[in-house]
């Protein structure tokens, strides 16, 4: 036993090369480099706070582009197989941190308008952004569980961080008492195929099931099983709720409300993009034996995923809420992706593409409803975005073409993604999920279309809220212009965005 022991130790050891996770170490001292900064810089210097997490992630960035270039089309574990670096994985390694680094910002703007610590609200961002950098590279249960629990605690806090609002607290609590829910069945399924994986009676049994390449072999060779089957589903329902697929949608509309405009924005973006990618890997690796098993489940959860999302964002009347909604609905659209990703290899890279195009109208329309708010951002309703375009021409500009992006309107970027599912659902033979994707397109086109309505042509003289938050600043037009433009770029040129081969 001792021997064993004694050689698992130095295996692991042997893969232990910490400069493969040199991006996650960074932002982790960034994130402690920030609340000792507090604590050393007087008052009148922790300005510079915000300022040092923006530029400390951009200098990661610029770490990630050297050190990851010569991986990029490469895969390589680490430590002893707990993780797995592949293309995908540098890629969203990138998604996360430009993720991280809109938040941040965004988070200045909000953060002026409250009585709330600052400083740290950055370092949970940070921290989450380095969690679900490691999350998409796990390659191990317990990797896995690790990096999906530092992530969703750290959302439990930011959820409820404006704890002068009850909207915020009363979402905070929902979003814990579910989350912990969900993360008890995705352990339990965990439990149940680490028991089975390691069942000596079984076929291709491993003491070591909870690595995804031993696993992968395991089910390969037991996919009838049914207690094997009832631990694949628990973890993909565990998944589920993360990315607010029905019928674990019930938790959305009410944390996107509540929670700061920022944090709802890093829900909608990088927390479903790393459930995605998370789930990917799975059908794709371990689960990859129960294809046939699972294709028709995940097929009903896109389907219905995309038809209550769009039905009921249709009469919302509250922004966040109806970002929440429709948010729902692309959890749909992508889901068809991840399972045209089981049949058609490319898949994967369209999947990745509409999550890029997500980012940037996704951050552009919340931009705006940061700057629109006031300082109880829980309450905005359509009726105070009545002239908005008159008043703001370039916010309303900003708001008109995220919103496009987000039907998928051509000649923007959303258009291309969504082109790109439905080419490949089209070839991986889903005529069904298909029919029912642009069904949903043509529902979105009206409430998306309703909220750009009230922006432009709106006869009512209302005083919308954002008057009395100040103009948008000149860097504040830069971002927000800048991802229009990539909006843009990528919907007339979608070669520009290297990212399907």
């Amino acid at each position: 036993m001792n021997e064993l022991l004694v050689e698992f130790l130095r295996g692991f050891t042997a893969t232990n090369e910490w400069a493969a996770i040199l991006p996650e170490i960074l932002l982790g001292v960034l994130a402690l480099g920030l609340l000792g900064a507090e604590m050393v810089l007087p008052a009148s210097r922790q300005r510079w706070i915000p300022r040092l997490a923006l530029w400390g992630q951009i200098v990661v960035m610029l770490v990630i582009a050297v050190v990851v270039r010569d991986t990029l089309m490469t895969e390589r574990e680490y430590f002893s197989g707990m993780i797995l670096q592949s293309d995908v994985t540098q890629l969203m390694r990138a998604f996360f941190l430009v993720c991280s680094i809109l938040v941040c910002y965004l988070g200045q703007i909000y953060l002026s308008k409250q009585k709330l610590p600052k400083t740290e609200f950055y370092a949970l961002v940070l921290i989450i952004a380095a969690g679900m950098m490691l999350l998409v590279q796990s390659h191990n249960f317990v990797m896995f569980f690790v990096a999906l629990e530092t992530v969703t605690v750290a959302f439990y806090v930011l959820v409820a961080y404006c704890r002068t609002s009850q909207f915020s607290l009363e979402a905070g609590l929902k979003y814990l008492i579910l989350g912990a829910m969900s993360s008890g069945i995705l352990l339990f399924g965990i439990v149940l195929l680490y028991g089975m994986g390691g069942n000596p009676e079984l076929v291709a049994s491993s003491h070591d099931s909870l690595n995804y390449t031993q696993l992968t072999n395991f089910i390969l060779l037991n996919a009838d099983n049914t207690i094997v089957r009832v631990g694949a589903l628990l973890v993909i329902a565990g998944i589920c709720f993360k990315i607010g697929a029905v019928p674990f949608q019930i938790w959305v509309p009410d944390v996107y409300q509540g929670a700061p405009t920022p944090v709802t924005a890093y829900l909608a973006v990088a927390s479903k993009a790393a459930g995605f990618i998370v789930l990917m890997q799975l059908l794709r690796g371990p689960f990859v034996g129960m294809t046939d098993f699972l294709v028709p489940v995940l097929s009903v959860i896109a389907a219905v995923t995309i038809l209550f999302g769009n039905v009921a964002a249709v009469t919302q009347r509250n922004v966040k809420r109806l970002m929440g909604l429709s948010g729902i609905a692309h959890a749909g659209y992508l889901l068809v992706g991840v399972i045209a990703s089981l049949y058609i290899p490319w898949a994967v890279y369209a999947v990745i593409f509409y999550l890029v195009t997500y980012l940037l109208a996704s951050f552009a329309v919340f931009g705006v409803m940061s700057l629109a708010a006031g300082s109880d951002d829980a309450f905005q309703e359509l009726h105070q975005y009545e002239n908005f375009a008159r008043k703001r021409p370039f916010l309303g500009g900003v708001l008109a073409c995220g919103l496009g992006s987000l039907a998928g309107i051509p000649p923007l970027g959303g258009f291309i993604g969504k082109l790109f599912l439905f080419v490949a659902a089209f070839q991986a033979g889903l005529y069904g999920l298909l029919g029912i994707s642009i069904l949903g397109v043509v529902i979105s086109i009206y409430y998306y279309f309703g909220w750009i309505r009230e922006c432009y042509f709106s006869e009512s003289s209302v005083e919308i809220q954002a008057d009395a938050s100040g103009a948008a600043t000149a860097s504040d037009r830069f971002l927000l212009g800048t991802l229009i433009v990539a909006t843009l770029v990528i919907g007339l040129l979608p070669a520009a965005l290297p990212i399907i081969p």
